[in-house]
């Protein structure tokens, strides 16, 4: 068995100076401070430290080996989404970043691998850098759950999702630009209380709207974080269904019932929350994701899955591998 870690990001050493190639205005850069460690920056302003693995794909190599990865999935720093910005130049930010990545697998293309991004205000772009990029050799999309206002139920999107699903092309969703900043600007809350509830958004999006309705079954679908706070808060939503009618307007089936069309990654920290995921999503459904090589990822990839008492043998092997094999079509 292949162990996969379908949940990692990364950043290239370099990359052409946007705000130059633009014409101005905040944009995403690296200042590389000393031997192996850098700041990512927005704009000016200093957005987080990072250090080699991201982009050293050597470093990466190792760090798998040292944990008993075997295959590694990269997607780009979701600071890297321009979704903000004119299409055409988020389009082009894209093609940027997709190649890049694509560089980095050159390294071990049988272990590392890439999802693409694309400029999903714009969804004519979108469909057309994704089947580049998957032409090219990435192997799935990873997208923000919003663009602005707009939830993953927005028609738009909708109609992306249904090009990747006729494509057969993997798309994980991943949160961003998360809400309530404001009320959070210290201890990392966006992260660590608004992001959780950005995923649950997505997906109650998706199931209440009645969107899954109108997307085929074949669509590979994935939630970063394990669903962000989705299976803790689903029998409240199930109730909630079963005894107001405003949610149910649009939802014709009990919201749980949905959860056979996506899949969720393990990055969720706790045995306990693990064993929850996998009784809510079933153990076909939950995919090993570490968020590497960031501080709020798993430090030794695969401990939690590995060293859990309370999943068999047969669950484990799932979810370290055999579940990503297939949705990546590895």
């Amino acid at each position: 068995m292949s162990v996969v870690d379908m949940h990692t990001h990364f950043l290239p050493k370099q990359w052409p100076d946007l705000a130059e190639k633009f014409g101005g205005g905040e944009w995403p850069s690296m200042r590389h401070t000393t031997p192996g460690k850098a700041m990512l920056m927005q704009g000016n302003k200093d957005f987080r430290p990072v250090y080699e693995a991201c982009w050293d794909p050597k470093v990466r190599l190792a760090e798998m080996d040292r944990d008993n990865v075997d295959i590694q999935i990269m997607s780009a720093t979701p600071i890297l989404f321009s979704y903000a910005k004119p299409a055409e130049q988020a389009h082009e930010c894209a093609k940027i970043f997709n190649d890049l990545a694509l560089e980095m697998c050159s390294e071990d293309h049988n272990r590392l691998k890439a999802l693409a991004q694309v400029p999903l205000q714009d969804i004519d772009r979108s469909c057309e850098e994704v089947s580049r990029a998957a032409k090219n050799g990435h192997v799935g999309v990873q997208i923000g759950n919003h663009v602005g206002d707009k939830n993953l139920d927005d028609e738009g999107l909708v109609t992306f999702l249904q090009h990747c699903a006729s494509e057969n092309i993997s798309v994980l969703v991943h949160p961003w630009d998360m809400l309530g900043g404001d009320r959070m600007p210290k201890y990392m809350l966006q992260w660590l209380v608004a992001m959780p509830a950005e995923t649950q958004l997505s997906i109650l999006s998706l199931i209440l709207s009645g969107a899954f309705e109108r997307i085929s079954k074949d669509l590979k679908l994935c939630f970063a974080h394990g669903g962000g706070s989705f299976a803790f808060q689903i029998g409240r939503v199930d109730n909630a269904w079963k005894h107001r009618d405003i949610v149910r307007q649009d939802c014709p089936n009990l919201p749980s019932s949905y959860c056979e069309r996506f899949y969720v990654d393990s990055a969720v920290f706790s045995d306990d929350s693990l064993q929850l995921l996998t009784n809510v999503m079933g153990d076909g459904r939950v995919m090993l994701g570490s968020d590497s090589p960031f501080p709020l990822g798993e430090q030794r990839v695969g401990t939690l899955v590995r060293e859990n008492k309370q999943l068999s043998a047969s669950s484990k092997q799932k979810i370290l591998g055999e579940n990503a094999m297939s949705f990546f079509n590895l």
